[in-house]
């Protein structure tokens, strides 16, 4: 298969959905002789912030010298954003090199039957990533859990540390409608005797965390109980960050308020990875959280008017938005806004719609998505500016026109519209 064949591949694969088990990821590593025990790792799992956390944790051993793997999920533009080495994605030669190697292989298990069915299109890009990983040697690989934790396909490696960022309300059809059901599903990826990391938990998911890993004896630390994070200076978000001992004063890379309580977790399972693994610098560390580069989280992709790109996509990653706007108080803000149709949109809808001057619905191109007119019907009592451009980028360029150059636009809601966003802009750059 050829570049565009590979994604033909995984497009099919895609078709079949969500298939939660971990039956057919260990058949098909089994198969590839367990590349995942090729390398030690650390698996983060969270309703949100995972991502960010995964990525500080990544920058922060690639500043030691050593060769660090990531893998994580969505991609925004291209797939291969998913898979890379020391901030490098994996190349499309060895991306489709993998994938042609890794057909051949679940079409032989399919043929002989023991896969029952095709593996998923997380499954086939689970197993690239531990294949790539291990051919080229990493020294460590940081994994991000896709969906939940217990039946994710990540959840095969045995980590030097498990880590769970937060837990709130999303995926409630495949993970339970209460939090503590929610929080069972993410404490499956806690390992007998490895320590799990728990960030900003509430006390209901935090009793299910502590109860599980009281069972099968993994110590576990709580960021916010074990360690103390104090801002130190709010003009230019200087922290600090006091554990065992040990002061972190730095300014994170990322922004917004939620970003220093990510770092704090990433200190804290760095902080551990020095005791258990190899010793770390904490210069280094501290370099690593304040150089992070995460897309698509307060992103800022342009100035006059301020133009923000955040896959916010569910109420307490929208809570965590309007902190951030109720601290920069724009004159005039702009909300660019889609999102997928089975998210709680009105929810979400309801701690950002008010502050927004106009709120601008767009659609998204994804068979998941809520069509504009369900959105505006949902949500038309929460703003009386509220219109609909279909077309993303129009949609985009409509906000910048209506915020001034004084104004702010947010663009939120799900991370496909802003892969999308980004999609359309880089393609509109080259024409």
């Amino acid at each position: 298969m050829n570049y565009d064949e590979c994604l033909l591949y995984l497009e099919k694969a895609a078709r079949f959905g969500i298939k939660l088990g971990l039956e057919n990821i260990h058949l098909l590593l089994d198969e590839l002789n367990s590349p995942q025990n090729a390398f030690p790792s650390v698996l983060v799992a969270g309703t949100n912030g995972k991502g960010s956390v995964c990525a500080m944790i990544h920058s922060a051993l690639v500043r030691h010298g050593l060769k660090i793997g990531l893998y994580t999920s969505p991609h925004l533009v291209r797939v291969e954003e998913r898979i890379r080495i020391n901030h490098q994605l994996i190349s499309p030669m060895a991306f489709c090199e993998l994938l042609n190697f890794l057909k051949k292989k679940i079409e032989g298990l399919i043929e002989s039957k023991k896969l029952g069915y095709p593996p998923t299109y997380f499954e086939i890009l689970t197993a690239l990533a531990f294949l790539y990983f291990a051919q080229e040697k990493v020294d460590l690989a940081v994994l991000e859990v896709g969906l939940g934790g217990r039946l994710d396909a990540t959840n095969v490696v045995t980590p030097l540390v498990s880590v769970i960022t937060s837990i709130s309300r999303d995926h409630m059809e495949h993970l339970g409608n209460t939090i503590k059901k929610i929080a069972a599903e993410k404490a499956g990826i806690i390992k007998p005797g490895v320590p799990v990391v728990c960030g900003r938990l509430q006390p209901a998911a935090m009793e299910v965390m502590a109860s599980r890993a009281a069972e099968i004896r993994s110590p576990l630390i709580k960021v916010f109980s074990q360690g103390r994070l104090i801002k130190k200076s709010a003009p230019d978000s200087l922290y600090a960050f006091y554990f065992q001992g040990e002061k972190y004063q730095f300014r994170p890379g990322l922004q917004g308020e939620h970003q220093a309580w990510n770092a704090a977790t990433a200190i804290t399972v760095l902080h551990l990875l020095n005791e258990r693994w190899r010793p770390l610098n904490k210069d280094k560390i501290i370099e690593g959280l304040e150089k992070v580069v995460w897309e698509g989280r307060l992103e800022k992709i342009s100035d006059q008017p301020e133009v923000y790109l955040d896959g916010a996509h569910n109420e307490e990653g929208a809570k965590v938005l309007r902190r951030f706007l109720e601290e920069k108080k724009p004159s005039r803000l702009i909300l660019v806004f889609g999102i997928l149709k089975d998210k709680e949109i009105r929810r979400l809808a309801r701690q950002l719609f008010p502050l927004a001057t106009r709120v601008v619905v767009t659609s998204i191109n994804c068979s998941r998505a809520a069509s504009p007119e369900d959105v505006v019907s949902f949500t038309q009592d929460l703003n009386p500016q509220i219109e609909v451009v279909p077309d993303c980028l129009e949609a985009l360029k409509l906000a910048k026109k209506e915020a001034g150059k004084q104004g702010l636009v947010l663009v939120t809601g799900s991370l496909y519209l802003i892969g999308e966003i980004k999609k359309r802009l880089l393609e509109s750059s080259i024409e």
